[in-house]
């Protein structure tokens, strides 16, 4: 393990529209706020944040030239309920089965609605060419056991805590961040305690350094081209 989950951050040109919406569909709670920056307490240890991007350009599912990156599943009792709920909160329905109904949050943010026995975020899923190579690799970034592979499929971490998981896509197309016109959509914070020790970790895990730094954070991308950040307190 080179560090733990923190976050997982939406790119939106309104943070606090975004941030509204799944506050009321969620149910989920406010943790922080600024004026770049909304981090919500989804429950089960998940933070979803809203990051301010005000070249964003939204997802176009499933059209390949304008990929989602990745979307939220969230889990909940009554289908036909909930998507109604999402569409008078400002959500578009994108899919209907009877299973789960895919629709784009106001932000352009595809997400499943999944039927379960109570509401909750499920997990994250991240679009990528090879879905076994890449949870290997965030496997041991977060030190999370994979505990699904096959079928162009994987998971990593167990039900209830925090698993990510991982769709193989045929016309994968990698965001090129941070230019505009390959937007990365979302991304993953991960904590470390030191970033000295965990930058060359990650880097030979095949992470790339994106050139870019902060106080507290550094950018890199994931072997598909996903970006992430290292964060310490």
């Amino acid at each position: 393990m080179i560090g733990t989950l923190r976050a997982v951050a939406l790119d939106t040109a309104d943070i606090r529209g975004l941030a509204d919406f799944y506050l009321a569909l969620g149910g989920w709670s406010e943790r922080y706020a600024d004026d770049d920056w909304i981090s919500l307490d989804a429950g089960n240890g998940w933070r979803i944040a809203m990051q301010l991007s005000p070249d964003h350009v939204p997802p176009r599912w499933p059209d390949p030239a304008h990929p989602q990156q990745a979307h939220l599943d969230l889990r909940v009792p009554d289908l036909t309920a909930a998507a109604g709920r999402a569409v008078a909160l400002g959500a578009s329905v994108l899919r209907e089965n009877e299973r789960w109904h895919t629709l784009a949050d106001p932000a352009g943010h595809p997400f499943d609605l999944c039927i379960g026995d109570t509401a909750a975020l499920a997990g994250v899923m991240l679009d990528c060419p090879d879905a076994a190579a890449l949870s290997r690799f965030y496997a041991e970034l977060l030190g999370k056991p994979v505990t699904y592979e096959g079928d162009g499929m994987a998971m990593i971490g167990e039900e209830g805590a925090q698993p990510l998981m991982f769709q193989q896509v045929a016309d994968y197309r990698a965001p090129r961040w941070p230019d505009p016109a390959y937007p990365q959509q979302i991304h993953i914070d991960v904590t470390v305690d030191d970033v000295e020790v965990a930058e060359p970790a990650a880097l030979k895990l095949g992470a790339t350094f994106l050139d870019s730094a902060g106080d507290n954070w550094r950018v890199y991308a994931d072997p598909a081209g996903k970006p992430f950040c290292l964060c310490w307190d």
